[in-house]
């Protein structure tokens, strides 16, 4: 997997009371610049390159926790994609939101490396347009964290196999005696 920081949401955000949190950077998947009006991308609502379903291998989301969370009480959390198209002016216009994860307990953001969006790039809903603009929006519920940190970023290939028990940041495979016949 390899990391970008031009397509990196959040590295090591502190998420540290019951709030919604946006996502350290926004995406902008414009096309174009004022300084080069030639390429399509600076006008309204438009420009945005389609970053989803293709015959292309489509980009994936990797949100992990980065230091374990704690809370005195049943703090949970959930993170959504959002997307938003130009508003004229080459700023986000207002954000949509394309996809919510579940709602993670206690339990799982208790785990330093627990993955937590392992998504490939989401369709916009039916009559949104395709975004320029991408974020995330991090929900923190119930109660406030003590600690707790969280690095997401888009990439093109992420290591994708089998947990081993519920601990979504420890890879597994298959289980003890399992035969795989050829």
């Amino acid at each position: 997997m390899i990391l970008d920081a031009l397509l990196q949401f959040s590295n090591g955000q502190d998420l540290g009371q019951v709030a919604n949190y946006v996502s350290t950077n926004v995406i902008d998947f414009g096309i174009g610049t004022a300084a080069n009006p030639a390429i399509p991308g600076v006008a309204s609502g438009g420009g945005a390159r389609d970053m989803g379903i293709g015959d292309a291998p489509a980009l994936k989301f990797v949100v992990q926790v980065v230091e374990a969370f704690t809370s005195a009480g049943a703090a949970t959390m959930s993170v959504a994609v959002q997307g938003a198209i130009d508003d004229g002016t080459g700023a986000p216009s207002t954000f949509t939101t394309y996809y919510t994860s579940p709602v993670y307990a206690l339990a799982t953001l208790a785990v330093a490396g627990n993955r937590l969006l392992d998504i490939d790039m989401p369709r916009p809903p039916a009559g949104v347009a395709i975004p320029r603009f991408i974020r995330l929006l991090y929900v923190v519920a119930d109660a406030t964290t003590t600690a707790g940190t969280v690095s997401a970023y888009l990439v093109l290939d992420r290591p994708d196999q089998a947990y081993k028990g519920t601990n979504t940041g420890v890879l597994g495979g298959y289980q003890a005696g399992i035969t795989v016949s050829n």
